[in-house]
């Protein structure tokens, strides 16, 4: 569907490393700022629990999961908005994304190289921040120029865009980040057109050691995070990395040693999928299982044309069954019998982790 989560951050903070273990890829993760230029993009599936519970009652040949399009995007340095670094580049690769996962430095070690010379969490979020604000006050001063040339055509909507785009301006000027949650549904429509780059959603991931400087910097980022009204996720990617290249039954040692139920990376994914505002149904049958990715208020039919264009076209109605119902009665079978199984319309919205599966004609 082109939900791409896009890891950003400055050089020499694990961001490579963070996707070689994500995507278990083995691209280049150098000691040296710039190592990554063009973006690498890895399609990362979703830990899902669910799949193997239903494939225990319906035994399909293939299980499917849900998918995440990660990007490693190179390190942005300070100046990037006025081409350090090559930054322009990097910064038109991130208006691409749906959201941002944020990594920044929380460990030290002298044998890698901190593009500024230290550790310090608050400079380093800043420093980025700042870069994609000043991208977009460039952006969106171009915008009022051009809306500004069309006012004595009287045009409605190029009004509006005038006044939207000189509030955006008033909120950039002050060194803030657009928060688009901040705006009526009709102004984020339009925000969204923009691709403003401080305007996506962001989380951050803390790189982290054993050290007690490390828990310092890791407490300082999430104090930035809550400023900010985001969420940290800490973990240390040079752990996370070498679980990722264990065999499954030596990764549940690893991790039992290391007192984790789950990897941390689990949770980046899960995360970032939440971010994008996204939900899982599913469809099971003896053929395959699988999770299909929806966004936040699709109805039956937009949900049954992530499938095929059709379904959405020729919709007639959904078959729906809760998961907790399909697992509990064992099965479809069982789900209709106690009366589980719901007939849906066209307005229906579609809940995450429901079963369904859709009647169409076209």
């Amino acid at each position: 569907m082109g939900f791409k989560c896009g890891i950003i951050g400055l050089p020499n903070v694990g961001k490579s490393t963070l996707f070689n273990a994500l995507t278990k890829s083995e691209i280049p993760a150098e000691n040296f700022p710039f190592c990554t230029i063009d973006p690498n993009v890895g399609i990362v599936p979703l830990p899902d629990k669910r799949l193997d519970e239903l494939n225990k009652i319906v035994n399909s040949e293939k299980i499917i999961p849900a998918v995440l399009d990660l990007v490693d995007i190179a390190g942005l340095v300070k100046g990037a908005s006025n081409g350090e670094g090559l930054g322009n580049s990097f910064l038109s690769n991130i208006r691409e994304m749906s959201a941002l996962a944020h990594v920044v430095r929380c460990f030290e070690d002298e044998n890698i190289t901190h593009v500024d010379g230290s550790v310090d969490p608050r400079r380093d979020v800043e420093v980025i921040n700042l870069e994609l604000i000043l991208a977009d006050l460039e952006s969106v001063t171009k915008r009022i120029a051009k809306c500004e040339k069309l006012l004595k055509t009287n045009d409605k909507e190029n009004k509006i865009h005038f006044d939207l785009l000189n509030k955006l301006k008033n909120e950039l000027e002050l060194g803030k980040l657009i928060n688009i949650k901040s705006y009526d549904i009709v102004e984020q429509k339009i925000i969204k057109q923009f691709q403003l780059l401080s305007s996506k959603p962001t989380f951050y991931i803390a790189n982290i050691d054993d050290s007690e400087k490390s828990e310092k910097n890791l407490n300082e980022l999430k104090k930035i995070a809550n400023e900010l009204g985001s969420s940290v996720i800490s973990a240390s990617v040079k752990i996370e990395q070498e679980i990722s290249l264990l065999k499954e039954d030596e990764k549940l040692e690893y991790l039992e040693l290391l007192d984790m139920d789950e990897p941390v990376l689990n949770k980046i994914i899960f995360e970032g999928y939440k971010l994008l505002g996204l939900k899982t149904y599913f469809t099971a049958g003896p053929k395959e299982i699988r999770a299909w990715t929806i966004r936040d208020g699709y109805t039956a039919p937009n949900a049954a044309g992530v499938i095929h264009t059709d379904f959405e076209r020729g919709f007639i109605k959904a078959e729906v069954i809760d998961f907790k119902d399909f697992i509990e009665c064992g099965g479809e079978l069982g789900a209709k019998e106690k009366g589980k199984l719901r007939l849906e319309g066209k307005d229906y919205l579609v809940k995450d982790g429901e079963i369904i599966h859709f009647k169409f004609n076209v």
